[in-house]
């Protein structure tokens, strides 16, 4: 560990600002015991998160805030909103468009920080053909590769996971927009996640692609798809049912860990810290020469300034779902079966369903989202 002067002098000030940056989010650390904020709430986390969204928001407004007022086109006010004219229609993300704007700018209004996805990404936006206003979003990465509750349900050993993780993609962002919200619209954008047209998209993009890691060729598709709920408990996943079908299976909770809490100003100085002072680890020449990912840089920092590393474990514990693509899905995975029988989930005939068991019935209870304005959901 170096002890010059320049380093003791960076570690002293960058060790006192992460501590600062943690307390203002509710974490305390005794020695080496981190203390947690008590009694989490579904609103008491949102409060941990204020801090690392409002620098997201704050990080891109140099960018989307002139782009702002049209973007806020796509938004709906509530008296555009016809529930018995709804038409879902799936729209691919591609690069450089103003789809990928519009998927960026929304993305800053979720009440927890939205990565940017790992690895593969799909990106998707749900529109209203009625009205051509926007209904929610959809984002697919790549999925962490330790996850206790999927990998003891789906029943991995070490081998078949590196085989076949590559047919199993997260869900790293999915939800409606309002005033489509409040009419459970984010059922919808769970259900077509699920769809053909996901799955083709998928197979388009990646069919023949070679593994970074593995160096492997693949030329199936997708038949898993994962999840984490932002707050908790999910009331998005949970019941989501229709003439005995699961359509997503709660499997467990994750640990509570992670690196939102970092995300708030102070990983910028982390990382500068890190690329002076310490050496990446990563375990393969497939990674490259740098950090292997966010989570190393941290731990690194964590390790070089003496604090403690259970500082990862943020103690918010997110259920997890899942819901596979495929009526074998699961032995698939698991090397039992080499041939895929997919479901067919035409996008048309899942949004029919969602109408007609919750879009219309909520509607005909509440009418409560013709007041919204959305001029309300201006960031700035």
């Amino acid at each position: 560990m170096p002890s010059s002067p320049a380093f003791l002098t960076h570690s002293k000030r960058l060790r006192k600002s992460i501590l600062a940056a943690l307390a203002k989010q509710g974490f305390r650390t005794k020695g080496k015991v981190v203390e947690y904020p008590r009694n989490l709430t579904k609103d008491s986390v949102r409060e941990m998160h204020t801090i690392a969204v409002a620098h997201r928001r704050e990080n891109a407004k140099a960018y989307l805030q002139r782009h702002e007022s049209r973007l806020l086109g796509y938004i709906a006010n509530g008296e555009e909103l016809d529930p018995s004219q709804v038409q879902p229609k799936l729209v691919l993300v591609k690069p450089d468009t103003e789809q990928e704007l519009l998927f960026r700018y929304v993305s800053l209004h979720w009440s927890i920080p939205v990565s940017s996805g790992y690895g593969r990404r799909l990106r998707f936006l749900v529109f209203d053909h009625q009205n051509g206003k926007l209904i929610g979003l959809l984002g697919l990465g790549d999925p962490v590769y330790s996850l206790r509750a999927r990998d003891e349900m789906i029943g991995w050993d070490a081998d078949t996971k590196r085989r076949n993780l590559y047919h199993v993609m997260d869900a790293f962002v999915l939800g409606a927009v309002p005033p489509y919200s409040r009419l459970l619209c984010g059922k919808l954008i769970a259900m077509l996640a699920l769809s053909n047209e996901v799955r083709r998209c998928f197979r388009t993009k990646y069919k023949g692609s070679v593994t970074l890691i593995r160096g492997q060729r693949h030329s199936t598709g997708l038949v898993l798809l994962t999840t984490t709920s932002a707050l908790g408990r999910s009331s998005i996943y949970n019941r989501l049912r229709l003439d005995g079908t699961d359509y997503w299976s709660s499997i467990g909770f994750t640990q509570g860990s992670g690196e939102f809490h970092f995300s708030n100003g102070v990983y910028g100085d982390i990382r500068e810290f890190v690329e002076v002072y310490c050496n990446p680890t990563a375990k393969t020449a497939a990674w490259g020469d740098g950090f292997r990912n966010k989570r190393e840089v941290i731990k690194k920092c964590l390790s070089s300034l003496g604090l403690p590393p259970d500082l990862l474990y943020h103690g918010i514990q997110r259920q997890i779902f899942l819901a596979p693509l495929a009526r074998n899905g699961i032995a698939f995975l698991k090397g039992e079966e080499q041939r895929i029988r997919f479901y067919d989930r035409p996008a048309t005939i899942l949004s029919d369903a969602f109408l007609a068991r919750w879009l219309q019935p909520r509607a005909a209870r509440t009418q409560d989202y013709k007041d919204f304005d959305r001029e309300s959901y201006r960031l700035w």
